[in-house]
């Protein structure tokens, strides 16, 4: 968890946000851009020692 927070806080990190609800956006963008390229999230997992099973 703390990989893929890790993460989004480098695309939001200069985020002005004018309210919640645009930092939620911009938050939720970048989740899903995450979501889309799995060697981000598998080196997330190899940081901790975890591997996921197919």
């Amino acid at each position: 968890m703390e990989g893929i927070w890790s993460l989004v806080k480098r695309t939001i990190g200069n985020l002005a946000a004018a309210n919640l609800d645009q930092l939620a956006r911009a938050m939720k963008r970048s989740l899903n851009q995450i979501q889309y390229r799995p060697h981000l999230v598998n080196g997330c997992l190899t940081g901790t020692g975890l591997t996921m099973d197919n």
